[in-house]
């Protein structure tokens, strides 16, 4: 348990520092993927809901603190998605969701409601328009987070999965 626990924070350590330092240099017309919600959404599959709820708490309140932004609002985003996340939990098909491209669409859902939330509630003003935060504030930087799901998915060892 202290070892699953140990991996999860040098994680968390690794994808924050590339979060903060890389994703800025690879975003396209302000569009960046966030791989934080990968991390959620794998472990959401892999424990389920009640940990992909604390999971996304701790680790949006965390990236708050660390990134300079507003406190709050990654963490609120990050746990409804962790919450979306646990809804696609099935004990009997974790490696099904894992290793397969489910992995992927599954992603993509909870990227788009962080990436949804996160716009609404940051980038909240008079000029956002429905069609600006369902296009460019959601589904575009979501589509770009599952992106990053795909190396986790080719990572994983293949089984006869039935």
């Amino acid at each position: 348990m202290i070892k699953q626990i140990l991996i999860l924070i040098f994680l968390f350590t690794l994808l924050a520092a590339l979060q903060i330092t890389v994703v800025p240099l690879i975003s396209i017309s302000g569009i960046a993927p966030n791989l934080l919600i990968v991390l959620i959404t794998f472990y959401a599959l892999k424990n389920g809901q009640s940990f992909a709820i604390l999971l996304g708490f701790t680790f949006g309140f965390l990236f708050d603190l660390i990134s300079g932004g507003v406190i709050g609002v990654n963490m609120f985003a990050m746990t409804i998605s962790g919450f979306i996340a646990g809804y696609f939990y099935n004990e009997n098909k974790i490696e099904i969701n894992i290793a397969t491209m489910n992995l992927f669409y599954i992603n993509l859902v909870v990227a788009t409601v962080y990436s949804f939330l996160y716009t609404l509630i940051a980038a909240a003003g008079p000029e956002l328009n429905l069609f600006i935060l369902l296009v460019e504030g959601s589904f575009l930087p979501a589509v770009y987070t599952s992106v990053f799901a795909l190396p986790v998915l080719v990572a994983m060892p293949k089984r006869e999965l039935r």
